[in-house]
C-alpha cells in the first residue's frame, strides 16, 4: 500500500495539506497512532503516523510543531495523518513544519475514527497474504464471541496465542503497566515494558484516556505474523471499549461519594454507604488522591489517576505474589515460581482487583481517588512513570495522610487538595505529586496557598518595601541571622549602625516592631510570598 492510495480512499476523506509528488508513490510498512510531542522511539521507518494533536497549543504552537515533525523526519516516517477534532483544523504552524522537514501532511476530519485508517491501512498491506498467516478461523470466532461475552484480555491474549507453543507476548499501557500477557511469560518492569513500546502495536479504542490506551508488545516480532497481530489488536480494542461502557456506571457512583467528601460535615454513616457502594471496606487504612491536568481536556485527569491506582495496586499484588512464592502458590491461589527462581505468571498480576479503589470526579471537576493502602512513597514512583505518557501535559497531583475510618476522608480530601495546590505553585509546566505530610515547614506550606492570596499578602505586608531592592536584601538577611546586627552587619559588609537605620526604616514602611517575634513571622512570610509579579 502507498501514501496515495490511502489519499485516494474516499470513505476515510483524507485532505491532502502538503506533499511532493514522488512522495505519495512511497510504500507504507505499517501505522502508528500517538499523541506524543517528541514520538521519535515509537515510529518505524515507512510508517504512517495518526496523531490527534493533543500535544499541540497555541502557545509554543510553533515550537512544539518543530519538535513533532522533527522526531518524524528522524525516524523515517511516510506521512503524517493529523486529526482535525483537538483544535477543528490542523495548525498553520504544523504544516509549516512538515513543509521545511519534507514530510506529507494530510488532515482526517473529525468524525473519521482513527480504527477506520488503521483497518485500511494493515489490511491493505498484509490482505493478500494466505489464511495461515493470520488467525485460525476456529480461533478468530470463538475471539468474536469472548468479546462479546465482556472476557478480559488476558483469556483473550491467551486463547489467540494458544497455537503458537513458544509466543511470548505482553499487552501493556504506555506508562509500563502490564495488562494481559501470555501464560508463563514472565513479570517484566515497567522499565523494561517501555522499551517494547517502541515496536508494540497500539490498540485502538474510542474513549480510552491515553494513559491507559493498551500496545500489544511481543519481545520477538517474528513470533507471529503482523495481520494476526492485527486482528488481536482489534479484539483487543473492543474489549477495551466495553470496560470503557461498564466503567461509566462506576465512575458516577464514585462521583457521588467525591460529592459528600467534598462537603465538611458530612454524615460518616452516609459516607460508609458511598464506599460500600463503590466496592470499598468498611474499614481503612484509605488514602485520598487528587489530580488535575494543564489542559483542559474533560476527563484526562481521571484516567491517569485510574492508571496510578492500577499501577500501585499491581505492585502491590507482585509483592505479595513473591511472598506468597515461597509456599508455591500466589494470593489468589494461581501457582507461581517457587524457591529455585522460575518467573512469576505475568498474567497472574496484570489486573488490579475491584473494591481496591474508587476513581471519580470531584463538584468542582477535579479528579480524585479513594483506594485501600497504597504507601505514598509508592505513588510517587509511579506518578513519573504515568506522567511521562503525556510528556506534553502537565499532571498535578496530591494526596492526604492515611486515615482508618470514614469519617475522617473529608479531612484527608481537604489535605490532598492543598497538597495539589502546592503541586500547581512549585511544579509550573512539569508534573508533580505532592503528598500533605511533606509539606513540614513554613516554606513548603505557602506553597499550597493560591497564587493570587501569596501576591496579595506579600503586597500589603512589605508595602513600600517592595521596590526596594537593598531594604529587601536587609530584611532577608537580618531574618536569616536571627535578629543578630553584628552577623548581618559582617553578611552585608555594613557597619552595625547602618544595620539599625536600615531596620528602623523598614519598620517604618511596614508598621511591623522586628524585635517581636509575630512581625519577624509575617515579614519573613511575606518574603516566601514573593513572586515576580509582587
Amino acid at each position: 500500500m502507498h501514501v496515495e492510495h490511502l489519499l485516494q480512499d474516499e470513505s476515510l476523506g483524507l485532505r491532502l495539506l502538503w506533499a511532493e509528488d514522488a512522495q505519495l508513490a512511497r510504500e507504507i510498512s505499517g501505522v502508528t497512532v500517538t499523541d506524543l510531542e517528541d514520538p521519535a522511539r515509537f515510529v518505524r521507518r515507512d510508517e504512517v503516523v495518526l496523531s490527534g494533536l493533543v500535544w499541540w497549543s497555541a502557545e509554543d504552537g510553533a515550537g512544539r510543531a518543530e519538535r513533532f515533525v522533527s522526531a518524524l523526519r528522524g525516524a523515517g516516517a511516510a506521512a503524517l495523518l493529523a486529526g482535525e477534532e483537538t483544535h477543528g483544523s490542523v495548525p498553520d504552524d504544523l504544516v509549516e513544519a512538515c513543509v521545511r522537514h519534507g514530510v506529507p501532511v494530510a488532515a482526517v476530519p473529525a468524525h473519521i475514527m482513527f480504527r477506520a485508517i488503521t483497518d485500511t491501512v494493515y489490511l491493505g498491506r498484509w490482505g493478500e497474504l494466505s489464511r495461515r498467516h493470520a488467525l485460525p478461523d476456529g480461533v478468530r470466532g470463538r475471539l468474536s464471541r469472548m468479546a462479546a461475552q465482556g472476557a478480559g484480555p488476558e483469556a483473550i491474549v491467551a486463547t489467540a496465542f494458544a497455537h503458537l507453543e513458544r509466543a511470548v507476548a505482553y499487552v501493556l499501557t504506555p506508562s509500563g503497566r502490564t495488562v494481559a500477557a501470555t501464560p508463563g511469560a514472565a513479570e517484566i518492569s515497567a522499565r523494561k515494558a517501555a522499551s517494547l513500546l517502541a515496536e508494540a502495536l497500539p490498540v485502538d479504542a474510542d474513549g480510552v484516556s491515553p494513559y491507559e490506551r493498551w500496545h500489544l508488545c511481543l519481545p520477538d516480532p517474528d513470533d507471529a505474523p503482523p495481520r494476526m497481530l492485527h486482528e488481536l489488536a482489534s479484539v483487543l480494542g473492543r474489549c477495551q471499549e466495553a470496560r470503557v461502557r461498564s466503567r461509566a456506571e462506576e465512575r458516577q457512583t464514585a462521583d457521588e461519594l467525591g460529592a459528600l467528601l467534598a462537603v465538611p460535615g458530612t454524615d460518616p454513616s452516609a459516607v460508609a454507604g458511598a464506599l460500600r457502594a463503590c466496592g470499598l471496606p468498611d474499614e481503612g487504612p484509605y488514602r485520598v488522591l487528587v489530580a488535575e491536568t494543564g489542559a483542559g481536556r474533560a476527563g484526562l485527569a481521571e484516567g491517569a489517576l485510574a492508571e496510578v491506582v492500577a499501577h500501585v495496586v499491581a505492585g502491590e499484588r507482585a509483592a505479595g505474589a513473591v511472598s506468597g512464592a515461597r509456599a508455591g502458590r500466589a494470593p489468589n491461589g494461581t501457582a507461581v515460581a517457587g524457591a529455585a527462581g522460575r518467573p512469576t505468571d505475568a498474567a497472574a498480576l496484570a489486573e488490579p482487583p475491584s473494591g481496591v479503589g474508587a476513581v471519580g470526579r470531584l463538584p468542582d471537576g477535579v479528579a480524585f481517588a479513594v483506594v485501600t493502602g497504597g504507601e505514598a512513597e509508592a505513588f510517587r514512583e509511579v506518578w513519573t512513570l504515568v506522567a511521562g505518557g503525556e510528556a506534553a501535559v502537565p499532571l498535578y497531583g496530591g494526596t492526604g495522610a492515611a486515615v482508618a475510618e470514614a469519617k475522617d476522608l473529608n479531612g484527608a480530601l481537604a489535605q490532598a487538595r492543598y497538597a495539589l495546590g502546592s503541586a500547581r505553585g512549585t511544579a509550573r509546566r512539569g508534573s508533580a505529586l505532592v503528598d500533605a505530610s511533606a509539606l513540614t515547614g513554613l516554606d513548603a506550606l505557602l506553597t499550597g496557598v493560591p497564587a493570587e492570596v501569596r501576591t496579595a499578602f506579600s503586597r500589603t505586608v512589605l508595602g513600600e518595601l517592595r521596590g526596594n531592592a537593598v531594604m529587601l536584601e536587609t530584611l532577608e538577611t537580618f531574618l536569616a541571622c536571627d535578629g543578630s546586627w553584628a552577623r548581618t552587619a559582617e553578611a552585608l559588609h555594613l557597619h552595625v549602625n547602618s544595620v539599625h537605620y536600615r531596620i528602623g526604616r523598614i519598620e517604618h514602611f511596614t508598621g511591623r516592631d522586628l524585635s517581636r517575634l509575630y512581625d519577624r513571622l509575617d515579614l519573613w512570610a511575606a518574603l516566601l510570598c514573593r513572586t515576580d509579579s509582587a
